[in-house]
């Protein structure tokens, strides 16, 4: 087995990006520090800032070793090493979480990393943003095929501009939104703007999660997103990275643009992040592990089993130990879960909500329809089996289930069942689409 970088064809005009390992590897901690080292010496970074772009606790991925090797790169190199934790709109990383997440005890960073600064994406805040440009709505109805037609002001944390160098650093996974997540993604909506979220996600919305999730080239959504990254006046590159599903470990690694990085890396997660079934399933028993605590999050568990479920069968989201449907997204409870149709079929009912709330609704609830005779028809039952009161998720258009009443033992005994450890970020998918699965 080679132990040199391998080169994968890069967009026009640009370097190929490098990759080490693939689907059936599992990289080594020194064949990794080495590739990590190897690529950031050969950029002109001598005297330069650099903001490193990274996930919060909801991804799998080896951050302290890549913070690490990347440090170790970096320092007494750059005149300033920033990492900023791309939340999306999720909920702020707290010191004890963030101590773990990325490798040093807790109030001692400066003794890990000398001379590294962190700071959460702070998207509550105005000032937190800077704007780069906007495009145009006719290039978002070109971009998009013709499903939407909105002006966007392309905003973001004002850290990746006031740095000379914006290196996204994190995992490659199937997604609900965008196709593969990575590369870019983590600018917008990483570490984006309302605008850019609310327009991205309901883009995706519209062509739903069943369609484009595990989609592999530059989706619609993706094609948006690369061309707000296009406005951003740093230089981008991005360490793009392969998890095996729920651990440490590490199948590939890619360095180069964004771009070319995330391509590389979403070819790996394309063969080891989808699985195949031969025939749909009537019910899903998805356990959520602890890393998601709210539904929006834990909605993943969903997601990546919409594809097998039978017309008329079920997906249980097993998870005790969440509480709330979202901390940061209260309005989903009065919103509540509906199909796509339920809200284009009432648009200018909602039309002045977010757009991401509306996405994430029509996400979790999968393929449906509505009009005003018949009301919404599902294709699915969505159950929660979760710490959440009972009422809040009946409120929310969502079946409920005692978790003390479901026996993971009795469920995967059954033949028409399908139980999924750690669910959320492999995508099962049927051989054949269209076979029962509703596509």
């Amino acid at each position: 087995m080679t132990t040199l970088p391998t080169p994968i064809a890069g967009a026009a005009g640009s370097l190929p990006a490098a990759r080490i390992g693939g689907p059936d590897e599992v990289l080594s901690e020194e064949r990794l520090r080495r590739f990590v080292g190897g690529q950031l010496a050969g950029e002109d970074l001598d005297g330069r800032s650099v903001c490193l772009v990274v996930p919060d606790g909801t991804r799998s991925c080896p951050l302290p070793l890549l913070l690490s090797g990347i440090h170790a790169a970096l320092h007494g190199r750059v005149n300033r090493l920033t990492v900023l934790i791309a939340l999306g709109t999720h909920a702020p990383m707290a010191e004890p979480e963030l101590a773990a997440h990325l490798g040093y005890q807790e109030g001692r960073l400066e003794e890990t990393y000398p001379g590294m600064t962190v700071v959460n994406h702070e998207w509550w805040e105005p000032a937190a943003f800077a704007s780069v440009g906007t495009i145009p709505a006719s290039r978002v109805e070109e971009l998009s095929g013709g499903l939407l037609s909105q002006k966007v002001d392309v905003r973001l944390n004002r850290a990746v501009v006031e740095h000379d160098v914006a290196l996204v650093v994190g995992p490659v996974f199937p997604h609900e939104v965008v196709g593969f997540s990575g590369g870019n993604k983590y600018f917008f909506p990483g570490v984006a703007g309302p605008e850019i979220i609310d327009v991205s996600h309901w883009l995706g919305a519209l062509i739903t999660s069943a369609e484009i999730i595990g989609t592999r080239g530059i989706t619609p959504v993706r094609a948006l997103i690369d061309e707000a990254a296009a406005l951003v006046p740093s230089r981008r590159r991005a360490l793009c990275v392969v998890a095996r599903s729920g651990t440490g470990d590490l199948h590939a690694a890619a360095y180069g643009t964004p771009e070319d990085a995330w391509s590389a890396a979403a070819d790996v997660s394309a063969e080891t992040h989808v699985r195949y079934l031969d025939a749909p399933v009537r019910r899903v028993l998805s356990l959520m592990p602890a890393k998601y605590d709210d539904i929006w999050t834990a909605a993943k568990g969903f997601y990546k089993l919409e594809p097998v479920v039978a017309d008329g069968g079920e997906v249980i989201l097993y998870a005790p130990h969440v509480t709330r449907i979202s901390e940061m997204h209260p309005e989903i409870e009065q919103v509540g879960y509906h199909c796509r149709d339920y809200f284009t079929g009432q648009w200018d009912r909602f039309k002045d909500l977010h757009w991401g709330v509306l996405a994430h609704s029509t996400h979790l609830r999968g393929a449906g329809s509505w009009d005003p005779e018949n009301g919404e028809r599902c294709r699915v039952t969505v159950t929660l089996a979760t710490g959440i009161p009972e009422d809040v998720v009946r409120a929310a258009n969502l079946g409920h289930l005692d978790p003390a009443e479901v026996d993971i033992a009795a469920y995967a005994a059954a033949p028409d069942t399908l139980v999924v450890p750690e669910a959320g970020e492999v995508l099962y998918r049927l051989r054949q689409p269209g076979a029962g699965g509703g596509h």
